[in-house]
Order: structure tokens, then sequence, then C-alpha cells
């Protein structure tokens, strides 16, 4: 499944990552790399939490990259 993932640095130089289509899933790290592992692990504890108490789960998303010539 894919979720799309919102990194930012905060003003302290830690990097925040969101999963918008998952309300309140948000994780950071030391580096990007780490943010993006981190985020990872909560968006997987999130989906299980929500299957275990029988809500839905967000469908993943579906996305393309296109090429515009100028």
């Amino acid at each position: 499944m894919y979720y799309r993932v919102l990194i930012e640095q905060d003003e302290d130089g830690v990097f925040v990552a969101e999963c918008p289509s998952l309300p309140g899933c948000i994780s950071q790290g030391k580096t990007r790399k780490e943010a993006l592992e981190n985020i990872r692990d909560a968006i997987r504890g999130y989906i299980e939490s929500l299957k275990k108490h029988n809500e839905p789960v967000p469908p993943a998303i579906e996305e393309e990259i296109v090429e515009v010539a100028i």
C-alpha cells in the first residue's frame, strides 16, 4: 500500500513526517531517512489499530506523474 507522506524540517532541525490520509499519524527523526523509517512504522501501527478496532482503513493512493513540456 502507498500513502502520501509530508516531511518538513522544524526550527530545531528535526525532520517531522506526517501522513495526511491518517489523521494524527505523525513521526520524526534526526534525518530525513530516519523520519521516513519512523513514519513507515507509525503507519503500520495505525493501520493495525484500525483493523483491531474494526475501523475502516483509508484507501491507498494512486498517483501519476505527468510530464509537461514548456
